[in-house]
C-alpha cells in the first residue's frame, strides 16, 4: 500500500489479462504490481530513475531491470515497478516545460532533461466549444499531440525507449511501424547521435515515407501488414543483439511514454481526472497507460480520487478489439488490416486483452467507424476547431460520435479525446473529400461570381 503524506492510501487497481490468453489461459483480474510510494528523497537509486524491477502483467513473476519483455514462466507481457518517492505538485510544475517534468514518475534517469532528446509532451489540452455544441455536450476537450517535434504521440514514447536503450548500453535504436513510430524513431536517433534502422508496410502513407527518409537513418520497406513487419522485426531482434527494437525488447520502458498523456490531461486540468477519455486503439498500450496514468496520480495524491470512464476506438477495417467487447469475449481474435486509418491498422494487438479489462472496469465502451466516418469526422474536426487531425483522430471522434448516439457516452459529463497525430501525414485519406477551386481572373466580377 503506498504511503502519501504521511498516511497510507488504496492504490486505485489496474486488472490485466494478457498474452496468457492467446495461450488458451484465462487471465485473472489482479491489481497491477507497479506503483508504490515511500520515502522522500531526492536521488534516483539507478539510471531507470526509481524504477526498481520487471513483472509479468500475468503471473507477477519479478525480473530485473534489463532488456526482458515476455515472462519465461508464462509469456505474459513484463512491466516496469517503481519504488516511487514523495512528490508534490510543485515538485512537477517546477520541471521543464515537456514531458520530462514527470521524469520522477517514469524509468529514466535524474539528468534526463540535459540530455540531447526532442523534449516531447506537455502539447495543449484545447477546449473544444464549437465541437460540443455540434455534438450537443456540455464540456469537451482535444488532448491535440500533434505539437509533439515529430507530430504525433509517439515522439513520447520513443524518449522514454531511448533512454532505457542507451542505459542498456544498446547501440541501434530501432522498430517496425505503421508510421509515426518510424518518424519519432528516426528523429530521436538523429538527435542523440545514434543510428536508426526502421521497418514498415510497403503501402505506408507517402508522407509518412517521406518523413522518415529524411532523417537518414537505415530505412527499409516492406511488402505486406503492419503485423508481418512486426514479425519479422522480432526475428531481427534475435539476431541483433545490440539493436534496442523499441516496441519488441524494450517494450516495458516505451509503453511508459503514454503515460505522460494522463499525467497531463489531468494537470492542465487543474490537477483532476476528466470524467470520460476517448482514446485510439492500435496495439491498445496507449489507453492502457492513460489509466494507468490516472491511478498512479491518485495513488500520489496529487489528484482527488474520483472515477473516470474509458472509452476505445478503432476504425471498422482493423476493429479486433472492438469485436471482442462487442461479443463479449475475452480473447481478441487477429485480422487483416483493411482500412485507411494506417496507423491503428495492428491486426493482433499485444494490449488489447488489457484494453478490454481496462474499458470493462471504468465502465466505458468500444467501438468502430467506417472509413467514410473517419474522413467525415476529420473535416468536422477541422472545420469546428481548426484542428487537422491524422486517420487516426477522426477514428477518434467518429468513436465519440457513434457513443453519443448510442447512448453509451454522457453528453452532459467532462470528455477528454486524443488526436494522437497530423492531418498533414494523412492527406491522401481526404483528397477527394475536399473541393478544390478552380481558379478566377484577378478581377472583382471574377471574385463576385466565385462567391457561393
Amino acid at each position: 500500500m503506498p504511503v502519501v503524506n504521511g498516511e497510507a492510501r488504496d492504490m486505485v487497481p489496474t486488472p490485466a489479462r494478457g498474452q496468457g490468453d492467446r495461450l488458451g489461459k484465462m487471465g485473472k483480474e489482479k491489481a497491477s504490481p507497479v506503483t508504490t510510494a515511500t520515502t522522500p528523497t531526492s536521488t534516483p537509486p539507478s539510471g531507470f530513475g526509481f524504477a526498481t524491477g520487471l513483472s509479468c502483467r500475468e503471473c507477477g513473476k519479478v525480473y530485473p531491470l534489463g532488456p526482458h519483455y515476455a515472462c519465461e514462466e508464462c509469456f505474459g507481457p513484463l512491466e516496469v515497478r517503481y519504488d516511487y518517492p514523495r512528490i508534490t505538485r510543485a515538485d512537477i510544475t517546477a520541471g521543464p516545460p515537456n514531458m520530462w517534468r514527470y521524469a520522477p514518475l517514469l524509468p529514466v534517469p535524474a539528468d534526463i532533461a540535459q540530455r540531447p532528446t526532442l523534449e516531447p509532451g506537455y502539447t495543449r489540452l484545447i477546449r473544444a466549444d464549437n465541437l460540443a455544441n455540434a455534438l450537443g455536450m456540455r464540456k469537451l476537450w482535444i488532448k491535440d499531440d500533434r505539437g509533439n517535434p515529430t507530430h504525433s504521440f509517439k515522439d513520447r514514447v520513443v524518449a522514454v525507449a531511448l533512454a532505457a536503450a542507451t542505459e542498456m548500453g544498446f547501440k541501434v535504436l530501432a522498430c517496425p511501424s505503421t508510421g509515426n513510430l518510424a518518424n519519432a524513431v528516426a528523429a530521436a536517433a538523429a538527435r542523440a547521435g545514434i543510428r536508426s534502422v526502421v521497418l514498415v508496410p510497403a503501402d505506408l502513407e507517402l508522407q509518412k515515407i517521406i518523413t522518415t527518409a529524411v532523417y537518414g537513418g537505415t530505412f527499409i520497406t516492406v511488402d505486406g501488414t503492419y503485423d508481418d513487419v512486426n514479425r519479422l522485426a522480432s526475428e531481427l531482434a534475435g539476431d541483433h543483439p545490440d539493436w534496442a527494437f523499441v516496441n519488441v525488447n524494450v517494450r516495458p520502458y516505451y509503453a511508459e511514454g503514454s503515460k505522460t498523456l494522463g499525467f497531463e490531461i489531468a494537470e492542465q486540468l487543474g490537477w483532476r481526472l476528466p470524467a470520460q477519455v476517448v482514446v485510439p486503439i492500435a496495439s491498445g498500450a496507449q489507453l492502457v497507460k492513460v489509466d494507468k496514468g490516472f491511478a498512479e496520480l491518485i495513488s500520489l495524491g496529487l489528484v482527488p480520487e474520483t472515477p473516470w470512464r474509458v472509452f476505445g476506438a478503432q476504425a471498422t477495417g482493423c476493429s479486433p478489439v472492438s469485436a471482442a467487447f462487442a461479443a463479449g469475449h475475452d480473447v481478441v481474435r487477429p485480422v487483416r488490416p483493411n482500412t485507411i486509418a494506417k496507423s491503428l491498422a495492428i491486426g493482433n494487438p499485444a494490449d488489447g486483452p488489457y484494453v478490454l479489462d481496462v474499458v470493462r472496469r471504468t465502465g466505458g465502451a468500444i467501438a468502430d467507424v467506417s472509413d467514410s466516418e473517419v474522413v467525415d469526422s476529420i473535416r468536422l474536426l477541422a472545420a469546428s476547431e481548426g484542428i487537422f487531425g491524422e486517420t487516426a483522430g477522426g477514428v477518434t471522434l467518429g468513436v465519440l460520435r457513434k457513443l453519443l448516439a448510442a447512448g453509451q457516452l454522457d453528453p452532459d459529463e467532462e470528455t477528454v479525446i486524443i488526436n494522437s497525430g497530423d492531418g498533414l501525414k494523412t492527406l491522401d485519406a481526404v483528397t477527394a473529400a475536399v473541393e478544390i477551386p478552380a481558379p478566377i481572373k484577378a478581377t472583382i466580377e471574377a471574385f463576385q461570381e466565385a462567391m457561393p
